[in-house]
């Protein structure tokens, strides 16, 4: 028999799986986040939205849900995911080259914001002291569910926001004790209670990384030999809940049991089949966090006081971006993009601010209108955090424009000029910084410019498609000009107008084949380099190897081969001595000698 209560959870399912079939393409098509979308969607269906017509009309209790309590656990479990996908990406080695980061950076912007914001409400918001403090850190935590998603964990900013909200996660515990603590109806043992979760919590930590680092392979060595999807998945759902529960059992937020417990898969071999398996999950599940959020915004009150929420928005906004810009940058751990951009992404609340308001609350500290306000307020920051994102990339990239200008003109005399920064262009960039030889690199596409900034290169922008573009690049003064973008029309064009103006500048130019090469040379490339010529005999190598051909056959016919594209390119291109194309063989290790 179907009670009603079951009836609810399917009518709820329905509406969060229709939400996502509706929302994540629709929105993907105009290129807009589909963050937003799911909290519009909560708004929409929740209790002041369309639930509020509930009682009117019966029909609509099929496609609203009636409470977020309804949803929140698997909201939550959508962080977890979330954490838990974002310690896959992870390693310890890495981690602990974060560390400064974490317990500087991160430390210094969450107390300082905290303070700065406790102080504004302690003077303008008619708080007592433990009430405007206690808002302040929790406004200034920022959020990890929506910020990790939007800049990774890999780029310049990826990298300082991960350190900031990690330090955040793992303050979160003694940010509530310290709440109870000042509880007018606290009793005296707070801190004892404190030490003794703190103490705890380590100890199930080291007992999950231990017990981590040998269960784990055997675990996923047998889902593995079973071969079946399914297992892999129960066996990558249950060490996730474990590790979350583990950590919550103590007192830690079950996100950093969630963090551990992928930090502990990436030191296998799995990691990778365990994160493509588990992602469809994570993203249906932060789909239901975010209606969630979107449920809390009550429109009443957003109408009733809608003047005084703009202002709090906008003051924690500004006041939260300026302390971890400056922070950034005068640390000098960032460039001036990045830290503006880095700025803007964690200006919002968090979900972990709407834990903290709960916490002030119970303990008394704040009343229930002031809580409900400032829910509100997180709401909306989380609302438009995707918009505060793309504002905060579009004003760094603004910045990393113009300064570059500046340092590219700064360059020294005998520089190398590389054309086009895709992945070729990078990587001999790489290799001339490595040996600390002066370059500079140019690119027509902003955004592929200005990330470059943020990773430390030298690059500027300009199309070089465009008549007088070369001038501007000071080819009289280079040691030599490397193109390396995709393009052989204009590779050939540019080749042929650089030798008629620079007739001792050495042109090196990517090619894509032999044929393409052989105009290069006739063009007067000093060098030209098919880019699918080695790849082909590298593979070709290994399979033949792999096959069990002896290895010395093997190398005669790849050198047969390499010395029939020479001269097929000596004939085509005019030629009277052999291009250099060759396989640069790594140096034998003196084992291999002495064998």
């Amino acid at each position: 028999m179907v009670t009603e209560s079951d009836t609810s959870a399917i009518g709820d399912a329905l509406v969060v799986l229709g939400a996502a079939g509706v929302v994540i393409p629709a929105f993907a098509r105009f290129k807009i986040s589909p963050v937003i979308g799911f909290i519009l969607v909560g708004l929409l269906v929740g209790p002041s939205g369309l639930g509020a017509l509930a009682a009117d009309y019966p029909w609509l209790k099929h496609v609203t849900i009636a409470s977020a309590e309804d949803i929140a656990l698997f909201g939550e479990l959508g962080i977890v995911l979330l954490l838990f996908s974002i310690g896959l990406e992870l390693s310890f080695r890495r981690l602990w080259q974060l560390r400064k980061l974490v317990f500087g950076i991160g430390a210094a912007e969450l107390f300082l914001a905290g303070a700065i914001l406790g102080t504004a409400l302690y003077l303008f918001g008619n708080h007592s002291t433990a009430a405007a403090y206690g808002l302040g850190i929790a406004l200034a935590l920022s959020s990890t569910a929506l910020v990790l998603p939007i800049a990774g964990t890999k780029s310049a900013v990826g990298r300082a926001s991960f350190s900031m909200l990690l330090f955040e996660d793992l303050a979160l515990v003694p940010i509530i004790f310290v709440l109870a603590a000042l509880s007018p109806t606290a009793s005296g043992d707070s801190a004892e209670l404190l030490f003794t979760t703190l103490w705890q919590a380590a100890a199930v930590v080291a007992a999950l990384a231990i017990g981590g680092w040998f269960l784990l392979p055997r675990i996923f060595a047998q889902a593995a030999r079973a071969k079946d999807p399914e297992l892999f998945l129960a066996a990558s759902l249950l060490v996730v809940i474990v590790a979350a529960l583990a950590t919550a059992g103590v007192g830690l937020s079950p996100i950093v049991g969630a963090l551990l417990a992928g930090l502990m898969i990436a030191e296998t071999e799995y990691h990778e089949e365990v994160e493509s398996i588990t992602a469809p999950f994570k993203g249906l599940a932060l789909g239901v966090f975010l209606i969630s959020v979107g449920m809390g915004l009550n429109l009443k009150t957003i109408a009733a006081q809608w003047s005084g929420l703009v202002a709090a928005v906008v003051g924690v906004v500004v006041i939260k971006a300026l302390v971890t810009a400056a922070l950034l940058r005068f640390s000098s751990v960032a460039r001036r993009g990045t830290a503006t951009e880095v700025g803007l992404l964690m200006a919002s609340p968090s979900e972990t601010t709407l834990i903290v308001l709960a916490t002030a609350l119970q303990a008394q500290i704040i009343s229930r209108d002031t809580a409900e306000f400032w829910q509100i307020v997180t709401a909306i920051g989380l609302t438009i955090t995707p918009l505060l994102a793309r504002i905060g990339h579009d004003i760094a990239r603004r910045i990393e424009m113009r300064s570059g200008d500046t340092q590219a003109d700064e360059t020294p005399e005998g520089r190398t000029v590389v054309v086009g920064f895709g992945r070729v262009g990078r990587t001999v960039a790489e290799l001339l910084r490595e040996h600390e030889r002066p370059y500079v690199a140019v690119d027509a596409d902003i955004d592929t410019v200005a990330a470059a900034r943020r990773d430390g290169f030298a690059v500027r922008f300009a199309d070089v498609a465009r008549p007088g573009s070369l001038d501007k690049l000071g080819i009289e003064t280079a040691n030599a000009i490397v193109l390396t973008m995709d393009d052989p029309v204009q590779q050939l064009r540019m080749t042929r107008q650089l030798k008629q103006k620079y007739p001792d500048l050495p042109v090196i130019s990517r090619a894509r084949d032999a044929n393409h090469a052989a105009a290069l040379y006739k063009a007067g490339a000093n060098d030209a380099v098919p880019e699918t010529l080695e790849s082909s005999l590298q593979l070709a190598e290994a399979v033949l190897i792999d096959l069990g051909v002896a290895m010395g056959p093997v190398i005669a016919s790849i050198h047969d081969v390499r010395a029939k594209m020479r001269r097929d390119i000596m004939t085509k291109g005019d030629l009277d001595h052999e291009p250099r194309i060759r396989k640069l063989r790594r140096p034998v290790e003196r084992s291999e000698e002495g064998a």
